[in-house]
């Protein structure tokens, strides 16, 4: 399609921005991308453009880390809002008390953020790790909210959670492994004060997607229903049992299934029910985390989808709690979530430049006439090259990869010379070459010559690490939205798979959404001469975030924290900048000390001024190029 015939609804639908941006991205009529972070446009619309521009001006490099602090302010608005209104139109006389869950993205600067926007809906934190819980401790300061203590407790991180309750904070402590309640008790002898407990529980459910593995029966925490039972008796030996006021169980992480849901929520809260008929003196029903952000737009049961709204998730959560509390004739308890992708996700992006590109097994001239010296192999790559139509290309493609396998045989073995080798090899991708051009416009195709497409595609060069930066990406397939910042405009006129800068083959995007699924290209612009190209990478703000390693020793991004302004002409202003990691800092990450590093090779360089193979003047140039090096971003210039 030309620029003349395209239209920015079609970026939109090519790219699936309305599908995953959940209203907060969208396309402005110059074709740049926009944040719309009350997800209206009469209100502030922020140019990503001109946020790349002033970062730049202000002498920020990329790849940087873009984060946009009103979404996720919105988003905490949102989920505490949502569960209000449902909690009121189904009648149910608990209240909503939500914790963030602070491993999904431990920033100091979210949960600031989290924490201030949830002030008014007593919005708590979950820690856990002792580390976390340090972090929830200074800066969960609503008296009100929960802060909600999971995972394996050593005495410490109960010593913690007892400091957390004698200053006054409403700590509650889940019991995930049975002797866990024994250290507990013996330091509320120790302190005189007891928190307040909650108990974790294995539900039979077994939740679908990516981390199924963390529900389930045999899922690595939580109590069965013989141990709760244990647990219960062991309380009231202690004459502590009124403390235990908190039921919870964790349905997994990313769950695209609202039936799985359900399923959990209904064997849960039975399990709640039977608990406060033995006399447990449960006031909060927790239902941990799991709720699911579209990745990919698809709105389905796959991994990187969901096939339900939060609208629905809070629905049932509070319908199937009333009614069953309802019908054992039980009190509606507080509902306790610990949603943290959804609330986090949209806030944050990875902003890189395209600084490259690699052309791949490219279609070339080559004569396809058949000789009599041509051995068989050629004859017959020739004959499917000159046979191939649109009514025979999938037996061509079959025999003739065949044939290509064939002919590496034949070279190993002597049969075949170099050149014959590369006839071959050239007249097989150029058969392949012209398959990609005849079903081009085909809706369906065969996987192989799907893949194919992929497998030819060019590849653009991107100054990031995939490993740092989209971990899950790599680890476990997860699709993330990847779109260009500009053009929008315009046609994209390439398909293309994306690379990395670091020196790892896996280091390379090919999976990306699509109008009707996933696609293995992703549709792209020309790169214009002296012209930066940017895309994006977003939904990053959950997880990937903070579980990038030091692969290559690229160590953290730049960042920039953008708020909205409408009294500002541009409609936002850039908050602060934080500077990512440098050489010197990533490589003591691991260990190096780069004084003694600067030090080795200031010997080496006077050793060879010594020696007058380097002059002096020159040697302290090379000095103060490694040490200024040092200093530096780890990513490219």
């Amino acid at each position: 399609m030309s620029n003349k015939d395209w239209s920015i609804e079609d970026s939109i639908e090519t790219y699936q921005i309305d599908r995953w941006g959940d209203g907060y991205f969208g396309v402005s009529p110059s074709g740049d991308l926009c944040v719309y972070p009350d997800k209206t446009q009469n209100g502030a619309v922020i140019n990503v453009a001109d946020v790349i521009k002033e970062a730049e001006s202000e002498g920020l490099k990329f790849p940087a880390v873009f984060r946009f602090h009103d979404i996720l302010h919105s988003q905490v608005k949102t989920l505490n809002e949502t569960f209000a209104r449902m909690i009121k139109a189904a009648r149910y006389k608990g209240q909503y008390f939500g914790v963030y869950p602070t491993k999904v993205n431990q920033l100091r600067e979210v949960i600031e953020e989290i924490v201030e926007a949830g002030s008014e809906y007593n919005y708590g934190l979950e820690a856990g790790s002792k580390a976390e819980l340090m972090a929830a401790l200074a800066y969960n300061t609503n008296k009100k909210s929960l802060t909600i203590l999971n995972g394996y407790k050593d005495k410490e991180y109960m010593q913690l959670a007892f400091l957390g309750s004698s200053i006054g904070k409403n700590i509650v402590i889940v019991i995930e492994k049975l002797s866990e309640i024994h250290t507990v008790l013996d330091l509320a002898d120790e302190y005189n004060i007891m928190p307040i407990l909650g108990v974790r529980a294995k539900l039979t459910t077994k939740a679908s997607g990516k981390w199924s593995e963390s529900s389930g029966e045999h899922a690595k925490f939580g109590l069965s229903v013989t141990e709760m039972i244990e647990l219960i008796d062991i309380l009231k030996e202690a004459g502590k049992l009124e403390q235990l006021q908190l039921f919870h169980f964790h349905v997994g992480s990313q769950i695209p299934d609202i039936r799985t849901i359900k399923e959990c929520i209904t064997e849960g809260a039975r399990i709640y029910t039977n608990l406060v008929h033995m006399g447990v003196n449960l006031k909060y029903f927790d239902v941990g985390g799991g709720v699911g952000i579209n990745y990919d737009g698809l709105r389905s049961s796959s991994g990187s989808s969901t096939n339900y709204t939060l609208d629905d998730y809070v629905g049932d959560v509070v319908y199937i709690m009333r009614d069953i509390c309802d019908d054992s004739s039980v009190p509606h308890p507080h509902i306790v979530s610990e949603t943290g992708r959804a609330v986090a996700a949209h806030h944050s992006c990875v902003i890189t430049k395209v600084f490259g590109e690699v052309k791949l097994n490219q279609h070339r001239k080559v004569s396809s006439k058949v000789l009599p010296s041509d051995h068989m192999l050629l004859k017959n790559i020739k004959y499917l090259f000159n046979d191939l139509s649109e009514k025979n290309y999938q037996d061509v493609y079959n025999d003739a990869s065949l044939i290509k396998e064939e002919v590496i045989s034949a070279f190993k073995l002597g049969v075949l010379n170099l050149e014959e080798r590369s006839l071959a090899e050239t007249l097989y991708w150029n058969i392949c070459h012209r398959i990609i051009e005849i079903t081009k416009d085909e809706a369906h195709v065969p996987n192989e010559i799907r893949e194919l497409k992929s497998t030819l595609a060019d590849k653009y060069l991107c100054n990031f690490s995939l490993f740092q930066s989209a971990p899950d990406s790599w680890a476990i397939g997860q699709i993330l939205p990847i779109i260009p910042i500009s053009r929008l405009n315009e046609a994209p006129n390439r398909e293309c798979t994306l690379a990395d800068i670091t020196c790892d083959s896996d280091g390379k995007v090919n999976c990306f959404l699509g109008a009707d699924g996933h696609s293995g290209t992703l549709p792209i612009h020309s790169l214009n001469s002296g012209e930066d190209y940017f895309i994006g990478f977003f939904l990053t703000g959950a997880y990937q975030d903070i579980m990038g390693d030091m692969h290559n020793l690229f160590g953290r991004l730049n960042e920039a924290h953008v708020f909205s302004d409408e009294d500002d002409p541009s409609d936002f202003y850039i908050e602060e900048f934080v500077h990512g990691n440098s050489a010197a800092q990533v490589l003591e990450i691991m260990q190096y000390n780069s004084t003694e590093m600067s030090t080795r090779i200031k010997k080496e360089v006077d050793q060879k001024i010594k020696q007058g193979s380097i002059k002096p003047r020159v040697g302290v140039k090379l000095i103060d190029f490694y040490e200024a090096c040092l200093k530096s971003y780890t990513y490219l210039g």
